[in-house]
């Protein structure tokens, strides 16, 4: 299980380091993919055996009528959802990866003297409105998607982990009687549902804020301004 953290992070570390072109908070992005991809997975650990830790009394744990008390109680899916979602969040920052590498790109067939050159290329969000509004555009994805995030954490998953019994009665007579039904371990999945909630309501906040420090410095203030390795308008 290790490995798999050491696995996804070597190549969120690796793009983060390894880079000819970099911008405003792009080390904090790539700090909040590590710290998302880490918690997600330690998060995920109590939900590996969900169909296990379901019971219902007087019905065997693989019966027809405890699959069905299982379906009809998790209706929504959590793990699923929150590795796609996981994976919009990674598209959000590898969006302004891309569009980044176009620049460096452009900037080059326009200087071949630097074609060969490492230097490291700031863009400078004052030089492009093109480029602003990419970034405003990456953030602001960024933002739904946690939103989103914490929706389907507290209002799919966290009411399906009640700490006491429920009853139970699926559709099509599956069941003879009314079954009670339990799900073991739900104060760690309920743990597990605040602190991924937690890590994206941090990111939403640091979102929103350099979504209006950019808009009211770069936006707001629109003016002239350079790529920093002497490139000009990209």
């Amino acid at each position: 299980m290790a490995a798999a953290i050491v696995t996804g992070l070597i190549p969120i570390l690796r793009t983060a380091v390894d880079t000819s072109t970099t911008y405003k908070a792009r080390t904090l992005w790539f700090g909040f993919l590590a710290v998302r991809l880490v918690v997600l997975f330690l998060s995920e650990l109590p939900w590996f055996k969900l169909d296990t830790d379901f019971s219902c009394n007087g019905t065997a744990r693989d019966s027809l009528c405890s699959r069905a008390c299982f379906n009809k109680h998790f209706d929504r899916p959590a793990v699923a959802a929150w590795n796609f979602l996981f994976v919009l969040l990674l598209l959000s920052v590898m969006l302004m990866e891309l569009f980044s590498a176009h620049l460096r790109t452009s900037a080059r067939k326009r200087s071949p003297k630097q074609e060969n050159t490492e230097e490291l290329m700031m863009l400078d969000l004052h030089a492009s409105k093109t480029t602003l509004l990419f970034y405003l555009m990456s953030v602001a994805l960024r933002i739904m998607v946690e939103v989103a995030f914490v929706y389907i954490l507290l209002q799919w998953n966290l009411p399906k982990m009640e700490s006491g019994p429920y009853e139970c009665e699926p559709e099509g007579n599956v069941c003879p009687t009314t079954q009670v039904c339990i799900v073991r371990a739900a104060t760690e999945k309920r743990m597990s549902i605040f602190a991924l909630a937690s890590i994206s309501c941090l990111v939403i906040v640091a979102s929103c804020l350099f979504f209006l420090y950019a808009v009211m410095h770069y936006l707001c203030n629109y003016g002239g301004g350079s790529v920093r390795d002497a490139n000009s308008d990209l």
